[in-house]
C-alpha cells in the first residue's frame, strides 16, 4: 500500500528531520511547522521507525478536511477508508487537539471521530460490533484553523524512547534534541568529542551511536508490528540490516560532570545502549578541562540558570566556561542554554545561533567552529 506519511518533530527541528529523511533516500518532501510529509509504503514505516534520529513519531495521514460543525466533522471522518488497515479486532484510540479553531472542545471532537469511525468500519466489515481487544490503532484528530488532519500512529511511545535510558538526572535531555544537536555540529568520528555536562549520558551516547551508525529503534518495539498490514519478516529483516550497518570505526567520546552519581547513571546508560567502549567517563569540573588533541569538538548542555537563586552561579559559570573554551584554540564548541544572555558572559559572540527547544523551554544553540585539520596528502589523493 501507498501512504501519505508524516514525521513530527520538535519545532526547529523539521529541518534536521528532513535531511534525514534525504539521507536515506526520500524526496518530495513538505516541511510544515512540526512535521514533514513524505510518500512512502509498509517497508518505509518499518524503516523510518528504526533509522530516524530527531523526529518524533511516525504517522500515516488518512484524510484532511475542513469543518467548522460536528457534522462536518463527522463527515469527514466516515468518509476516510479505515478497515483498509484496522482489522476487526483493533483497538481504536482516538487523540484530539484543537487550536484556534470553531470545534474547540476536544473531547467532544475525540467522541464524534470515534463515532465515525466505527460507522466507516462497520460499512468495510458489514456488522455492528467490533471487540477491540486486538493490536493498538491510535488515530489523531489534529485541528488548526477549522482544518482537521487525520493520521494512525506507527510508532507508539515516542521515538526518543531508544530504550537505553531508564535512568535519567534532573533535568534529562530528549535523546532526539542530543541527536539534533550532534548532527548539527557536523561531528566526525576522526575529531574527538567531549561534553563536560554530560548528565545522564546523552550526549555523548547519541554521538556514539551515529559515529558507529546503530539505528535508534535497534533494541525497541514499535506500535506497528502488531499491525496484519505490515509483516513479520519486513520487521526482520530491516533489523538485520541495521544490525549489519554497525560500522567498526574506532572512536573516543570524553563525558564528565562533576557529580559521581550521575556519572554512574550515565555509565549505565551507555552500557544499555552498547557504547560503553567508545565513551570515556570522568569526574571533572569544565573549569578543569584541558586536552592536547587538535581541532576537537565539545557539544554541551550546561545549566540554565532557571531556578531562583542560581542565575548568578550560572552567568559565574559560563565566564569560567568562556575562559576555559577560549584556550582550546582550534577547537569547536556548541552549547545550548535558555539563558539569553548567554554570549555576552561566555565572552565571545557565536558564529551561528539556532532556536531550538528543550522540553518546553526556548533555547538557543550557539555554535563556535574551530579550524578544520589540514588535509594528508594521502586524503587528497583519494
Amino acid at each position: 500500500m501507498n501512504f501519505t506519511l508524516i514525521a513530527t518533530s520538535t519545532f526547529g527541528l523539521e529541518k534536521v528531520v528532513a535531511n534525514e529523511l534525504k539521507e536515506l533516500g526520500y524526496d518530495d518532501l513538505k516541511i510544515e511547522n512540526g512535521k514533514v510529509t513524505f510518500e512512502g509504503d509498509e517497508m518505509d514505516i518499518v524503516t523510518c521507525n528504526m533509522w530516524l534520529r530527531t523526529a518524533d513519531r511516525v504517522l500515516i495521514k488518512m484524510g484532511e478536511f475542513k469543518a467548522e460543525s460536528f457534522e462536518e466533522l463527522f463527515q469527514g471522518t466516515l468518509a476516510v477508508e479505515w478497515g483498509d488497515i484496522i482489522p476487526i479486532t483493533g483497538f481504536m484510540h482516538v487523540n484530539g487537539k484543537s487550536v484556534k479553531s470553531k470545534l474547540y472542545s476536544v473531547p467532544d471532537c475525540q467522541s464524534i471521530v470515534k463515532k465515525a469511525v466505527v460507522e466507516a468500519m462497520k460499512r468495510k466489515y458489514r456488522r455492528d460490533l467490533f471487540p477491540e481487544n486486538g493490536a493498538t490503532y491510535k488515530i489523531e484528530a489534529a485541528i488548526l484553523k477549522d482544518i482537521v488532519t487525520l493520521t494512525l500512529d506507527t510508532t507508539g511511545p515516542g521515538l526518543h524512547k531508544r530504550g537505553y535510558r531508564e535512568l535519567a538526572g534532573e533535568a534529562p535531555m530528549k535523546e532526539t534534541l542530543a541527536a539534533a544537536l550532534v548532527l548539527l555540529s557536523k561531528w566526525d568520528p576522526s575529531r574527538v568529542l567531549t561534553d563536560p555536562f554530560c548528565g545522564s549520558g546523552t550526549i555523548a551516547i547519541e554521538a556514539a551511536m551515529i559515529g558507529k551508525n546503530m539505528a535508534p529503534g535497534l533494541n525497541r518495539s514499535f506500535v506497528s508490528e502488531q499491525w496484519d498490514i505490515i509483516d513479520q519478516e519486513l520487521w526482520e529483516d530491516i533489523r538485520k540490516h541495521a544490525k549489519n550497518s554497525i560500522n567498526n570505526k574506532e572512536f573516543r567520546i570524553l563525558a564528565s560532570d562533576i557529580s559521581g552519581r550521575v556519572l554512574q547513571t550515565a555509565r549505565e546508560n551507555a552500557k544499555k545502549a552498547g557504547v560503553e567502549d567508545y565513551i570515556a567517563f570522568q569526574k571533572t569540573d569544565v573549569r578543569e578541562f584541558s586536552s592536547k588533541k587538535k581541532h576537537g569538538f565539545i557539544i554541551t548542555n550546561p545549566p540554565y540558570g532557571e531556578r531562583i537563586g542560581e542565575l548568578k552561579e550560572v552567568e559565574e559559570l559560563y565566564k569560567d566556561m568562556g575562559d576555559t573554551f577560549e584556550r582550546l584554540s582550534d577547537w569547536s564548541y556548541f552549547v545550548i542554554t535558555s539563558h539569553t544572555g548567554f554570549e555576552k558572559f561566555f565572552g565571545k559572540k557565536s558564529d551561528k545561533n539556532r532556536k531550538l527547544y528543550n522540553g518546553r523551554l526556548l533555547c538557543y544553540y550557539y555554535q563556535y567552529f574551530g579550524m578544520e585539520p589540514e588535509k594528508k596528502w594521502s586524503d587528497l589523493k583519494e
